[in-house]
């Protein structure tokens, strides 16, 4: 499947007109601006990017100048009050409209990219889902930003944007030189790992073609082609693991191995399923207005096999597959992992005071997190006490993520960086969105050059001493033969 950047359907050709209507260059110096919503599964963020007006479309300079997170959950979660989605918008919005230079508003592109809770709901009532998009659309056409429209990502559009952005971010399509010219680096790409709400995607260049064609993208960016392996696990996001576990707890009748020795907490059982992720569990009669006690037992191994039970590795149509017979190639080169894989790890880094930098780093360290007491977990990390309780889970989720699902290594875990930025900008799909749909990245790029890799420099460098020395040499031999003849 070929394509500068995404497969969807608004973005299958690369959208060279959007400039020429509303976003061509702007004469002048200054500054530019860009706002993209991220509307995720469990709460929506709004990113301002900026870039000197007169580089435009010409480097690889786009910044985050600021963010705002929205309260409340995501735009999917008003499904039964499509108004308040809109409203929910209000004050982030207000915040971009003092961020935004006022002489820049009516230039600045405003889009929102709704994800994977929007494609589950999407499923489950399309009338909703355009309820949704249609309230946040007149909200957001309200400001005097240029709005570009509001739309549902595809899994693969995701996983693509955000591989993007980090290789953007960390300049491995071009950089600028010492030289004062615009190269493009000879190192390689690095994968993404994406853990968000609903879903989670990992994408990576691959050098072999894929299997099953609906898993790879080809690329073209600034006269580079990329061949490009992605995935989006819907379902496997941290919050539907976390629901699709109570699932499993409700249909066995036991208490939850991964909640913590000491806490307990009722449970609706609407809440747990109304996802379609926990439709197969779902039992036919229920009451939804039913609340049901759980307690934690803290078991490290009930828990282990609990989330086992999310995967399927039995079947695999393909040489080889991740997990849910979905082909996948082997990992190869480095990673960045963020969102909620990054959040676990921290958590397991900086609250626990455990190392993870191997395998079995990250096995003693889970373990080590689920045998710890309620009691213990609020004297380490009180602030965290809403998300406390369910850590052990996460993290036994992207342990066997990692290394059963992805068939991370001893040798190839520690590629793996576990970031929530580069540099000062946040890493996710929306800057890679942005980019796309401003046509910042061409796909041809006239005015740069090649870089040389370091071993060509460290051969350079070593001839051109070779040649002082050898000059010098010469040189002294010269002396002596002109002052041998001064003396006879």
């Amino acid at each position: 499947m070929a394509s500068n950047f995404s497969s969807s359907k608004y973005v299958t050709k690369y959208v060279t007109k959007v400039l020429g209507q509303s976003g061509r260059r702007k004469e002048g110096s200054g500054l530019q601006y860009g706002i993209v919503l991220d509307a995720g599964s469990s709460h929506t963020s709004l990113f301002v990017y900026k870039w000197p007006a007169d580089k435009e479309n010409d480097t690889g300079i786009v910044s985050q100048h600021s963010m705002c997170d929205v309260h409340g959950g995501g735009i999917s979660s008003y499904a039964e009050d499509p108004p308040g989605a809109g409203r929910s918008l209000v004050s982030c919005l207000n915040q971009a409209m003092k961020d935004v230079p006022k002489e820049r508003h009516s230039v600045t592109p405003l889009y929102l990219g709704a994800t994977a809770g929007m494609r589950l709901l999407n499923l489950t009532s399309p009338a909703a889902s355009d309820s949704v998009l249609s309230s946040v659309t007149e909200t957001l056409t309200q400001y005097p930003f240029d709005f570009r429209g509001a739309r549902i990502l595809s899994g693969q559009d995701e996983g693509v944007f955000g591989w993007v952005t980090a290789n953007y971010l960390l300049e491995n399509f071009i950089k600028y030189g010492w030289v004062g010219e615009w190269i493009r680096p000879r190192q390689g790409t690095v994968g993404a790992m994406d853990l968000g709400g609903a879903s989670t995607q990992i994408t990576f260049e691959t050098a072999s073609q894929a299997e099953d064609p609906a898993n790879e993208v080809k690329l073209q960016l600034y006269g580079q082609s990329y061949r490009v392996y992605t995935h989006s696990f819907l379902c496997y996001g941290r919050d539907q693991v976390l629901q699709r576990l109570l699932a499993g707890v409700l249909q066995r009748r036991i208490s939850h191995p991964c909640w913590p020795i000491g806490y307990s907490r009722k449970v609706l059982l609407k809440d747990v399923y109304m996802s379609p992720c926990t439709s197969a569990q779902r039992p036919q009669d229920y009451d939804v207005n039913t609340k049901v006690t759980l307690s934690g037992t803290g078991d490290p191994i009930l828990c282990q096999q609990l989330v086992s039970d999310l995967f399927n590795f039995s079947s695999c149509p393909f040489s080889q597959c991740s997990f849910n017979g979905i082909f996948q190639p082997p990992v190869a080169g480095n990673f960045i992992a963020f969102s909620a894989f990054y959040y676990t790890v921290d958590f397991l880094q900086k609250v626990m005071k455990l190392p993870v930098t191997s395998p079995g780093e990250l096995g003693i360290a889970v373990k080590a997190l689920c045998n710890e007491s309620w009691v213990k977990l609020l004297e380490r990390a009180p602030s965290q006490q809403a998300r406390l309780a369910d850590y052990c889970a996460c993290a036994t989720f992207v342990n066997q993520l990692l290394l059963q699902g992805y068939r991370f290594d001893e040798h190839t875990f520690p590629s793996i960086a576990f970031q929530k930025k580069a540099g000062d900008t946040s890493i996710g799909w929306a800057l890679g969105y942005m980019l796309n749909l401003t046509n910042m990245i061409p796909p041809d790029h006239q005015n740069f050059r090649k870089g040389t890799d370091y071993g060509s420099w460290v051969v350079l460098i070593l001839l051109f001493i070779m040649v002082i020395l050898v000059a010098l040499a010469m040189l002294f031999c010269f002396a002596r033969s002109s002052k041998s003849q001064s003396a006879i």
